[in-house]
């Protein structure tokens, strides 16, 4: 008898062992949070380079920030495509910024280019330092953006950007609430550091959230250190103001929305935006997206509603103009909708992604509203980031990726069709004309 059990054991942990278990959303154990990473100080010389990251600026040309402890360090970037051979160099402007008992170093941004696309160079700041490499956007499809908001500076965000490092990604868009800093500034600076090993080898486009506001009542206006560390393209998409930007790469229009910057209809915001649809091209750029902070559609108790007056002035241009995808944050969990208008299932309205998940030393939102929404197709509270890849004007892959024991563990994903395909944009072309031209 004993050895008939012996034998039914092994044959059952062999057969176990050759298993593969599907695990769902509902039956997930999360595991348990991850304390807050301490940096050390960083010892290098004050003329030393440090905190560097680039961002999109324009067609062929790279924007490339850093920070010197030295005020007197040159604002210069020398690259070439070939590894300590610089041909050409580009001098750029700074600026600095005091909060409180805090005095910022001095903060570099320099515009590099023409650059060829979809090649590598190797560039230096500031004539010291190490050198580093990066590589720019293909000129057309396909591309892959890595999508992670709410990143802060966790054991859960190390391990996130872990994971974006293995994807061969192009562009990185974060959709709001970076640092985590909530007024004490050398978080900035430690967040920097952190993110400096992806950061300055690939453009991380990023719009703000509620963490970056750290405003003072009669003594700080908000946005102060977001806008003087992360500068984005807003001007050359005539813009106003670093708070909201759009940008086109390899046929994709990208737009970056302010959740926190004004956005009723007599806002500067809603203005630019209206402006920015008309000028979208959807033979040269196909896909449309658009990223802000605050999701429209949640079905999380957590900031329930909170993005409903944003939503109720502004949906009615995206739904116009076809947008094809939408991504915020905010909420610490993944959702993902069908394509939706209105609050309801439409085949013409955009599919919104929550993906506020990147690491926050905040913690996960665990707790939905049930029965689930008609309109919310996947949700689920874990860390991890997500991975678009537009394969050509139809059709798109997303897919978003669990962090499971320091593993991206694929959870979702769903091949997504273009609504320039769809006939949507040809039915809508009225009432695009209508909305978007009304004042």
């Amino acid at each position: 008898m004993a050895l008939l059990i012996k034998l039914f054991l092994t044959v059952f942990i062999l057969a176990s062992a050759t298993v593969i278990v599907t695990v769902t959303a509902d039956d997930y154990v999360r595991p348990q949070p991850r304390k807050a990473l301490h940096l050390p100080w960083d010892s290098k010389l004050s003329s030393y380079p440090q905190q560097v990251h680039i961002s999109l600026s324009g067609d062929k040309h790279i924007r490339v920030s850093w920070i010197t402890d030295d005020k007197s360090a040159p604002s210069v970037v020398e690259y070439g495509t070939s590894p300590g051979k610089y041909d050409s160099f580009a001098q750029g402007e700074t600026t600095s910024y005091s909060y409180v008992l805090y005095s910022s170093g001095k903060i570099h941004h320099v515009l590099i280019g023409p650059l060829e696309h979809n090649s590598v160079y190797f560039y230096r700041c500031g004539r010291q330092g190490p050198e580093f490499q990066l590589k720019t956007p293909p000129a057309q499809l396909p591309i892959t953006f890595a999508v992670a908001g709410d990143l802060g500076q966790t054991g859960w965000t190390k391990s996130t950007l872990s994971h974006i490092d293995r994807c061969n990604y192009d562009v990185h868009l974060l959709p709001g609430d970076l640092a985590y800093a909530d007024y004490i500034q050398h978080r900035w600076d430690t967040f920097g550091r952190l993110v400096q090993p992806l950061a300055s080898s690939r453009p991380w486009m990023v719009t703000q959230g509620n963490h970056e506001v750290e405003s003072i009542p009669l003594l700080k206006d908000g946005f102060v250190s977001y806008n003087s560390r992360w500068k984005m393209p807003f001007e050359e998409s005539g813009s106003s103001s670093n708070l909201y930007y759009s940008f086109e790469v390899a046929g994709v229009h990208v737009i970056m929305l302010g959740s926190y910057a004004d956005y009723d209809e007599y806002s500067e915001q809603y203005s630019w935006l209206k402006e920015d649809l008309l000028k979208v091209d959807r033979k040269k750029t196909p896909w449309l997206v658009v990223l802000f902070h605050v999701p429209w559609y949640n079905s999380n108790t957590a900031h329930q509603g909170e993005g409903d007056d944003m939503m109720k002035a502004m949906e009615p241009l995206l739904y116009a103009a076809s947008v094809d995808l939408v991504f915020a944050g905010h909420v610490h969990a993944y959702e993902r909708s069908r394509r939706v208008y209105n609050r309801r299932v439409d085949p013409c309205g955009a599919v919104h992604i929550t993906i506020g998940d990147g690491g926050n030393k905040e913690g996960l939102a665990a707790k939905y509203i049930n029965p689930q929404p008609k309109w919310s197709e996947f949700r689920e509270a874990s860390f991890g980031h997500g991975e678009l890849k537009i394969v050509n004007s139809t059709h798109a892959f997303w897919s978003w990726h669990r962090n499971d024991d320091d593993e991206p563990v694929k959870s979702d994903d769903i091949w997504i069709t273009s609504l320039v395909s769809s006939g949507c944009i040809s039915r809508k072309r009225n009432e695009l004309a209508d909305t978007l031209t009304t004042p």
